[in-house]
């Protein structure tokens, strides 16, 4: 079904093959197209039958069942074979230029966080992505952004225990034996907690790497989190933040990645814009959500609408997350204007709800 402001809308549940499976039939219609016309997809299916990608699948089998379930049963639902399907979703892994990009902000005023994040990739895309709702069964439930054939989670999202995340793709050069990226990304929306959350990024092992923006309802933190296959490294917001796509917190230089010119020149940017807005009396949400609309006077823009991107990478939507006590406010942009919105209350906040009536009812 598609909500009145005419982005495509989804509810999935179930056990995690049969989710799977609704999210691959959600895609078919698109997904050979974008397969066909992807440069990433003629790089990534030449690891075939490559011992490394066995290696992969084994991680993931031993730390997340239920998600490779999950990819099986996309596969299934696609029409596509399972193991094509995982190879797309470990692309992070399997080719440095995978065409993911994103720009995310944090920021803190009084006792609400914000979460605005602009999710660049395969200008393909465009019009073509979908909001997914997705309850597992025994899982806390979620909703997010999702690329076709891709796992929900890897852009994105906000959970019904409160957590919100937002994920910015890190180009690193020697991959490891671990879980692929895009599992562990999903991983992190089954997460009960914002500590649960941080404590799978630094106990699992990564096979290559991502960063989270990380914040929840009910909790005054928020955490910048570059979690690759070398590292994690966790940093708490104090203010105002930004990353795009490269490693920049200290201790990043020991690990090899690749910083595009379009990543540097938008972290650049972001730099430059942020202090005014940590100067202001009261930041305002619409503060952060100019900023990722921002086309810089000199060098390539954070906003991405060029079909020549030399990244080969184009906005395809911007979110702006409101995290409060209760609850986190979903809002998702598409050519400025709100295309999608949500409000997601913390499930412990519900339950604290119900047992309060519960007793003035006794």
């Amino acid at each position: 079904m598609a909500s009145k402001q005419d982005i495509s809308f989804f509810q999935v549940s179930g056990e995690p093959y049969d989710i799977g499976y609704q999210l691959g039939a959600i895609a078919r219609p698109v997904f050979a197209d974008y397969m066909a016309q992807s440069a990433a997809w003629q790089a990534v299916r030449r690891w075939r039958g490559d011992p490394f990608v066995q290696t992969l699948r084994d991680a993931a089998r031993a730390h997340f069942p239920a998600l490779l379930a999950e990819l099986d049963g996309m596969a299934a639902g696609l029409g596509w074979a399972a193991e094509d399907v995982f190879l797309w979703n470990c692309r992070g892994e399997l080719i440095h230029n995978a065409p993911d990009g994103c720009t995310t902000l944090a920021a803190i005023e009084g006792g609400t966080r914000f979460i605005a994040h602009n999710e660049d990739g395969d200008p393909f895309l465009r019009e073509r992505c979908a909001m997914v709702e997705v309850q597992a069964k025994g899982q806390p439930g979620f909703v997010s952004f999702y690329y076709p054939g891709s796992l929900p989670g890897h852009t994105f999202a906000a959970n019904r225990a409160g957590i919100a995340q937002a994920i910015n793709n890190l180009r690193i050069r020697t991959p490891a034996a671990g879980v692929p990226r895009m599992i562990l990304a999903r991983a992190v929306l089954d997460a009960g907690s914002l500590g649960e959350a941080l404590h799978i990024l630094r106990g699992v092992p990564s096979a290559s790497g991502f960063h989270h923006t990380l914040g929840s309802a009910g909790d005054a933190r928020l955490f910048s989190v570059e979690a690759s296959a070398r590292r994690c490294s966790v940093q708490e917001v104090s203010k105002l933040s930004g990353h795009a796509n490269h490693m920049i917190h200290p201790g990043c230089e020991a690990e090899a990645q690749i910083v595009t010119e379009s990543s540097r020149d938008r972290q650049s940017r972001v730099n430059a814009l942020l202090p005014a807005l940590a100067g202001a009396t009261q930041l305002q949400p619409a503060a952060l959500l100019e900023v990722l609309q921002d086309r810089a006077p000199a060098g390539l823009p954070i906003y991405r609408d060029d079909p020549h991107d030399p990244d080969d990478e184009n906005t395809l939507a911007t979110a702006l997350f409101d995290i409060g006590s209760t609850g986190v406010s979903m809002k998702v942009y598409r050519h400025g204007q709100c295309a999608f919105e949500r409000s997601i209350v913390s499930a412990a906040h519900e339950a604290r709800v119900s047992e309060h009536a519960a007793i003035t009812r006794n």
